[in-house]
């Protein structure tokens, strides 16, 4: 077989498994979601508040692989949000559990199959700017991707997308000044920012803060960033919230620990769950 027949197999072969992803799907829902939002650490909870919904454990969604980080569940949940459609992620995978990037974005393709065209992306992350203090909400205006991998990486499928796809904008401007503006309604401080992903999983070193900060970095995380670029590849409007659990190693004197992530993602749970009710009914589609 020669070098091209094989990527043209690779190419077919991921858009199969994202279609047999999708009907599995579309066999245990009727509901026809624009909107999807994967959940970070400690906030998946808003997932449980869904009307009408149908709860798919990964394992049963072919190409869908399981969470094993603690705090995220591992289930597809489909429901309504203030009778609006909506699907999420109750829990994500990482590069750091020891999947590719294909498999973390997998679900992402899926979605986009399934007809979503807007994509919400929760995380939990350090902060490394003095101002987002423990607890604060950032929307992320643009990032840096220091995972040191590309998830675009490899065979391309036109049907998904450029090989080479514009980054100019990733998060949309647009949904950034929603999320203002509601913050604003509720009376919930939000800051822009710009989000570091690195692979993880150990925690960064002072010395990586502050390397972080000198490149503009206003929090840190593990995740999002991957998503980001394959949903902007498929021409989704994006938009990424990051819930500051703990401030990065160096910008304060307390060890870090991911039972301080969870809890922190559950205090913020019910400010971050009333943002978004009031983002997904007011979001186009």
């Amino acid at each position: 077989m020669s070098g091209k027949q094989s990527e043209q197999m690779a190419q077919s072969d991921l858009y199969s498994r994202a279609e047999k992803a999708a009907h599995t799907i579309r066999a245990r829902t009727t509901a026809q979601a624009r909107i999807a939002i994967v959940l970070g650490s400690g906030l998946g909870g808003f997932a449980e508040e869904f009307a009408d919904s149908v709860s798919i454990p990964y394992q049963q969604i072919p190409g869908f692989v399981t969470s094993t980080a603690v705090g995220h569940a591992g289930r597809l949940v489909c429901g309504k949000v203030e009778q609006v459609p909506v699907i999420a992620m109750q829990g994500r995978v990482h590069y750091y559990e020891g999947y590719s990037l294909e498999q973390v974005t997998f679900p992402i393709r899926t979605f986009k199959l399934l007809g979503v065209e807007t994509l919400i992306l929760t995380n939990a992350a350090g902060g490394i700017d003095v101002q987002l203090t423990q607890g604060a909400l950032m929307v992320i205006s643009d990032h840096l991707n220091l995972m040191g991998v590309n998830p675009l990486r490899g065979p391309n499928d036109e049907r998904f997308g450029p090989r080479f796809p514009d980054m100019s904008e990733v998060y949309s401007r647009e949904l950034q000044e929603l999320v203002i503006e509601e913050a604003r309604g509720l009376g919930v401080p939000v800051r822009r920012g710009i989000y570091a992903a690195l692979a993880g999983p150990s925690y960064e070193t002072p010395a990586e803060i502050h390397m972080l900060r000198a490149t503009g970095a206003d929090a840190v995380g593990m995740s999002t960033v991957p998503e980001a670029i394959v949903a902007r590849q498929m021409g989704m409007k994006i938009l990424g919230i990051s819930c500051i659990t703990n401030m990065a190693a160096g910008i304060s004197e307390n060890p870090i620990n991911h039972e301080e992530v969870m809890e922190t993602g559950q205090r913020v749970r019910a400010t971050l769950t009333q943002l978004l009710r009031r983002l997904i009914a007011r979001m186009p589609g």
